[in-house]
């Protein structure tokens, strides 16, 4: 039984979209800790947009600048939930303003912790199809928020890897969760090497 637990926690630092805090605690052995780490501001958690195209079998992937990663990142279609949202809703509402595209939500995870040591932030994987035959996936416009650009990029679920390791060779970043998706699916053939 884990007898670690939270004393107190104290903002030290705050900025528009996000906080930093200390965090008191007692470890598992009774010994006194303090630990940092971000929280974001009002946050609701986000979700991640796993959506497949058909009846092609691609999967949609977004490529995006991402100044914390001095680069840009290939990672799923993906946003904050807002206040009274539910995650599917966030996620449909996301795919279209990033992608241009509309898709029939299929699954819904609870909260996952994408880096626990940290951010307690939670982000739910909403797993998505898009009939890209349908009169609204045709001609597709996308709704970017203020600030934002992003590219498309429809990759053949079988291509996956190869794609990965090209787009790390040209110096994009990759995001954990579309490696760990590839891989968890049996899809990865090769890695991506230094």
């Amino acid at each position: 039984m884990n007898k670690a637990k939270i004393l107190s926690r104290k903002s030290f630092a705050s900025g528009k979209w996000l906080s930093l805090e200390n965090i008191s605690y007692v470890d598992h052995y009774g010994t006194r800790r303090d630990w940092e780490c971000s929280k974001r501001v009002g946050g609701r958690g986000a979700v991640a947009v796993l959506a497949i195209m058909r009846p092609s079998g691609r999967l949609v992937l977004v490529r995006q600048f991402r100044p914390p990663a001095s680069g840009c990142t290939i990672e799923f279609p993906a946003g904050l939930i807002d206040k009274g949202e539910k995650p599917a809703t966030t996620a449909k509402r996301e795919l279209y303003e990033e992608t241009g595209y509309s898709g029939k939500v299929t699954g819904v995870t609870s909260p996952l912790f994408s880096s626990p040591g940290m951010s307690g932030e939670t982000v739910r994987l909403v797993r998505m199809e898009i009939d890209e035959n349908a009169p609204e996936n045709k001609g597709v416009k996308t709704a970017f928020d203020d600030g934002e650009h992003l590219e498309t990029c429809l990759v053949p679920l079988k291509d996956l890897m190869k794609y990965f390791e090209k787009a790390h060779r040209k110096g994009d970043r990759l995001d954990a969760k579309v490696i760990c998706f590839t891989i968890g699916m049996g899809l990865s053939g090769s890695s991506c090497r230094e």
